[in-house]
């Protein structure tokens, strides 16, 4: 452990020296999409949907609190992931076939 290591001289690079990107700059550019070239509604279209996150569902969920019974819980738990899913699909069967009201 007694050895020293040799320094080496390590080059900063400060991150201001970059040039600005205007917009001349994307006027230029050739859009791609991976290897493809396309053109730049195609890249435009492409860049929305990908900045997008998940897409839009018809009937989003909604956060609630509940209490459940500890056995009712444990048995759903129990199931393993995705038991939060098959406690709304076991009510939504009961609703079929009662009238909540």
């Amino acid at each position: 452990m007694g050895a020293r290591l040799k320094s080496t001289a390590q080059v900063w690079v400060d991150p201001d020296d970059a040039p600005e990107l205007t917009e001349e700059f994307f006027e230029q550019a050739t859009p791609m999409i991976g290897d493809k070239v396309v053109s730049k509604d195609e890249f435009k279209r492409a860049a929305k949907v990908a900045l997008r996150g998940r897409p839009p569902v018809d009937a989003p969920r909604k956060a609630i609190n509940i209490r459940l019974s500890q056995d009712i819980l444990d048995t759903f738990k129990a199931t393993g992931k995705g038991w939060q899913t098959r406690v709304n699909e076991a009510l939504r069967e009961w609703l079929k076939t009662h009238n909540p009201a």
